[in-house]
């Protein structure tokens, strides 16, 4: 079921997507995770997000890269997409510690940039990268791409 490629698609939260069907949250996560949908929660998925029970149930959803949807999404989540076609997850934790461990070795080749211009130029692109995960990471956070859990930082 490509319940929550859909829900994701419409930019929804599972309680939004709850609240509109009229379905407890507990059932989405639950047929989100593969489980079964009964005819009457298939009805009121659909109608909640105005597609056919058909589409609802077809095993795997593309993107037509022609539609209005795929051109406005953000280049980054674009790549997102194609790493998810190639099978490969992004973890939210893995772009965690590469944003961190871009900024500390950034910092640290910035700061030995006062004796070499080639040290200078690699500690910017260590810290471009890891403001470009911190992107990343933000964006998978707004558009709930993460296949784990999400955990809320303090």
């Amino acid at each position: 079921m490509v319940l929550k490629q859909l829900r994701l698609s419409r930019s929804l939260s599972q309680e939004q997507l709850a609240q509109m069907s009229g379905l407890s949250v507990r059932t989405i996560q639950r047929i989100e995770a593969g489980g079964n949908a009964s005819l009457e929660s298939q009805k009121c998925l659909a109608a909640a997000l105005n597609v056919s029970i058909a589409i609802l149930n077809q095993e795997k959803m593309t993107m037509n890269r022609r539609s209005e949807n795929w051109q406005g999404l953000p280049i980054i989540l674009k790549i997102w997409f194609a790493l998810n076609f190639l099978q490969l997850r992004p973890k939210r934790e893995t772009a965690k510690r590469i944003m961190w461990l871009g900024h500390m070795s950034g910092f640290i080749f910035c700061c030995m940039g006062l004796v070499s211009e080639a040290a200078l130029v690699g500690g910017l692109l260590m810290l471009m990268t890891a403001y470009l995960f911190a992107l990343l990471k933000w964006q998978g956070d707004k558009y709930d791409i993460w296949d784990e859990p999400k955990v809320t930082e303090r």
